[in-house]
């Protein structure tokens, strides 16, 4: 399949902080780098021409370690480069703080499933030439204050458009903003259709020229989570001419750059990444107008070995068109059943070897596995451990595997893994709970497909997406979650999973949550794994034939070729 092929929509420049691409290259944290590297997997599938820019973060994210007490510490996770990608020669240059920054690039191949390749450039500044402090700024990934963050953000914004042209980039591009890190890269582009001419007020023409090559996708529905900076940082990063300019284009809000509001400012077309996230999106900025396209998961890469070997033999147009999983309808549900219980032992078989602890494989197996941060309220499991103990005795055991790391400044984050350990240990032989360090993109696999439910339980509305889910639904493991982001558009009850509260209670009611949660744990869930073992497998059936067809990157590549990237007044926002 060729999305493009005689389409006049010019290459897709995918700017993202971070891409999570392979566990050997630590360039990401979380969400928002899987959906960038599920992206440009996709995107080489269809035939899309795109090509990815990043930085290099040299020094990784961070290693986890924990204790026997869940207490969180870190090392570096530093990795060679050159052992896998392609170090490019052109070099580029950006101002900062009136020094010449120089920037080069390594080259990724992601390499489709019709042989169609889509290039990603990792910004490197550890170079010679530079100051010693100016070759930190590709070590970290989301490191140090918000003077390195907005240097950063210099580099992968500017020095991004800056390396593209230097690699020789010169037909039209369509600049993709993931998330707000890499507006900066308008500024360039402003500049260029301002000719560089000091001081100049941008005229609406110069600024709507610029729109026309951006796109900007938004996924915080929280205003704290949009980077900021203030003025005097701005202006001793920028000079008082680049100052000027940013101001003159209207994107400073109560005298501090707002990132969110250039990237708005200068995109033609605007989404939220869930239908609910889209409208959360509009009621923070009603000035602009900003449509939803869900996001999804590249399907070949999380779809576990067993699953993959049962699809390739039942449905094997799948990994071509990924619709074909709706036929997943038709699978025997003892085929079903067998994949599942392939990747349930390869799970245990990872926890025993990560932590000595050897899980039974009859019991119902919950995973939680995913960013540690407080919203995200991996704790509510805990809210009454009594009962929790006693359902478990009476109805049928459970288990419980996490993992996930928390930001080494997140305290919040990091507080919320102590408190997973802590009930660990007051809950012992009665509901076993383990807790994986290094949670990665291999060990993410192994985990949405090895359990036989996924838990989610977001504070409301602040899951904008959320893509563990479907990583798990491709396996036939259905959701417990919160209605929130993707859920509320995959959620069918007792045919996809179960929701866990409604959409009519109060937002942070923890005490609702965490009721609907036992209730439905005790009175359905267990009941129906234990008792009703054909219904449970049909479940699993129905789980990747509804949610796997549709929450893929394939999909969603899709519909950003037919509603961001093309250039038609329909989808050119005024």
């Amino acid at each position: 399949m060729n999305l493009t092929a005689g389409n006049p929509l010019g290459t897709v420049a995918y700017f993202s902080m971070e891409v999570g691409l392979e566990p050997a290259i630590p360039t990401y944290s979380g969400g928002l780098g899987i959906l960038a590297g599920d992206t440009m997997r996709s995107a080489a599938d269809l035939g899309v021409s795109m090509v990815g820019v990043t930085l290099l973060h040299r020094k990784g994210y961070f290693r986890q370690h924990l204790n026997s007490r869940g207490h969180q510490s870190e090392t570096q996770d530093s990795w060679n480069p050159e052992d896998i990608l392609e170090p490019m020669e052109p070099k580029a240059t950006v101002a900062i703080e009136g020094r010449q920054v120089q920037v080069r690039a390594w080259r990724y191949e992601v390499r489709g499933l019709s042989g169609h390749r889509v290039p990603v450039y990792f910004l490197d500044t550890a170079l010679p030439e530079n100051t010693p402090w100016d070759r930190t700024l590709t070590d970290h990934l989301y490191g140090g204050d918000n003077h390195y963050r907005l240097c950063q953000e210099v580099i992968l914004g500017m020095g991004g458009v800056a390396i593209l042209s230097a690699l020789g980039f010169k037909e039209k591009l369509i600049y993709h903003m993931n998330e707000g890190h890499s507006a900066l890269l308008t500024l360039s582009l402003l500049e260029s259709q301002c000719q560089g001419a000091k001081g100049s007020i941008p005229t609406e023409a110069e600024v709507e020229a610029v729109r026309r090559q951006c796109v900007f996708t938004t996924h915080t529905p929280v205003p704290a989570g949009h980077d900021q900076f203030s003025w005097e940082l701005v202006e001793q990063v920028f000079g008082r001419d680049r100052t000027a300019l940013l101001e003159a284009t209207q994107c400073c809000v109560d005298r501090s750059l707002n990132m969110t509001y250039l990237a708005l400012r200068f995109a033609r077309y605007i989404n939220g990444v869930a239908m609910r996230h889209g409208e959360i999106s509009v009621g923070m900025f009603p000035d602009y107008p900003i449509d939803a396209i869900t996001n999804g998961v590249h399907a070949v890469t999380w779809t576990s070995p067993p699953f993959a070997d049962l699809f390739d033999r039942r449905i094997p147009e799948w990994r071509q068109d990924n619709f074909y999983l709706r036929y997943a309808v038709g699978i025997p549900l003892h085929e079903i059943a067998a994949a599942h219980a392939l990747a349930k032992r390869a799970l245990l078989a990872e926890v025993e070897r990560q932590t000595g602890v050897r899980l039974p494989e009859h019991p119902l197996t919950i995973g939680f596995a995913r960013r540690a941060t407080t919203y995200k309220r991996p704790d509510l499991l805990f809210a009454d451990l009594e009962r929790l103990k006693a359902m478990a005795q009476r109805v049928g055991p459970l288990q419980v595997i996490y993992g996930g790391k928390a930001h080494p400044r997140d305290e919040g984050g990091k507080e919320m893994i102590r408190r997973v350990f802590q009930a660990a240990a007051a809950l012992g032989e009665s509901v076993k709970v383990v807790y994986l360090e290094e949670y990665d993109m291999a060990l993410g696999k192994i985990i949405c497909a090895g359990v036989d439910l996924w838990l989610n339980t977001p504070l409301r509305p602040q899951e904008a997406s959320g893509t563990s889910g479907m990583k798990a639904a491709l396996n036939g493991v259905p959701s417990f979650s919160i209605l929130d982001g993707w859920w509320i558009e995959g959620h069918v009850e007792h045919v996809t999973g179960w929701s866990i509260g409604d959409d009519s209670a109060s937002p942070g009611d923890y005490s609702h949550d965490s009721d609907s949660l036992y209730d439905k744990l005790e009175r359905v869930i267990l009941p129906l794994y234990y008792g009703k073992q054909e219904a449970c497998t049909k479940l699993r059936r129905s789980t990747i034939a509804l949610n796997g067809s549709f929450f893929n990157t394939q999909r969603m590549v899709y519909q950003y070729v037919t509603n961001a990237y093309s250039l038609s007044e329909r989808n050119y926002l005024k």
